[in-house]
């Protein structure tokens, strides 16, 4: 029941990333084998809303989360949207399915003075990796920049002298983001050893891996969490901590709203308000 024409339709017309995609493919087809296995439909104009409400109920029973389950409604929601649309169906199968409620889970950060710690104290080795591991540390926090930000992040996208980056962000929108003179030093400095580490390198990317190939999702990760490892007992050691992290002291020292959301990437405020829990 899941068809190329829909994960097109993600990708080239509402502009989802790679990752985001995925998600909504895996969260579809297994809704769907969920309903062959049970059901035995074999098509999605034969879904109705007492099968979602079936799957729902499954999902709870396996102790999946509400947030999780919401996530996996919002996926059947653009699907069974996007068939209607195409003339695949006629009904709404998701008109009577009511979305389980979950509380506002606040964002998880690391406290200033770990913070501190982390780039004052802890020691990273003058190599490439080490250089390499500090500035990808200082850019996530520095910046609140994402991930998948950060990875494809270029050469030519710092500009140095006037001390602002380019960062690529969800819908491939574009933004700015100004960072300091500490910065600035770490970027030079890790420039010139990747420079000299790989000078045969064909790569524009900023950040490589030991091997000189661009970097990757899960190496990311290792990094952050072993680093944040040293200096926190936060549960959550993800580069998307640095970035909770990042807004959150921000708006701690009173920066403006609608400044933080410019800086983040945000299509609304309300996703930006979370950070004005202290």
């Amino acid at each position: 029941m899941m068809h190329a024409k829909f994960l097109q339709y993600l990708q080239y017309e509402k502009r989802f990333s790679e990752h985001t995609v995925l998600a909504y493919a895996k969260d579809a087809e297994q809704f769907f084998t969920y309903l062959k296995e049970l059901y035995s439909l074999t098509s999605a104009a034969e879904v109705r809303h007492f099968h979602i409400r079936s799957w729902v109920i499954h999902l709870l029973e396996q102790g999946l989360m509400p947030r999780s389950i919401q996530r996996k409604l919002s996926t059947l929601k653009t699907y069974f949207r996007f068939m209607r649309k195409h003339g695949h169906m006629e009904g709404n199968p998701m008109q009577k399915v009511v979305i389980p409620k979950i509380g506002k889970r606040l964002p998880v950060h690391v406290q200033e003075n770990e913070l501190g710690q982390l780039f004052d104290d802890i020691h990273f080795t003058d190599d490439f990796p080490g250089q390499r591991d500090r500035l990808l540390l200082l850019l996530l926090y520095a910046t609140g920049m994402r991930r998948s930000e950060l990875i494809h992040l270029k050469t030519e996208d710092i500009d140095s002298g006037r001390g602002v980056l380019r960062v690529l962000g969800k819908g491939n929108k574009q933004r700015l983001i100004p960072f300091g003179e500490q910065v600035k030093q770490q970027v030079r400095q890790y420039i010139q050893i990747r420079n000299h580490t790989f000078p045969n390198t064909d790569t524009t990317h900023l950040f490589l891996t030991d091997k000189g190939v661009p970097m990757y999702p899960k190496l990311v990760y290792n990094i952050v969490n072993r680093y944040l490892s040293f200096v926190t007992t936060v549960e959550q050691r993800s580069p998307h901590v640095l970035r909770h992290s990042f807004a959150t002291h921000l708006s701690d020292h009173g920066a403006d709203l609608n400044a933080i959301k410019a800086l983040l990437g945000h299509s609304n405020l309300a996703a930006t308000q979370i950070y004005t829990h202290n």
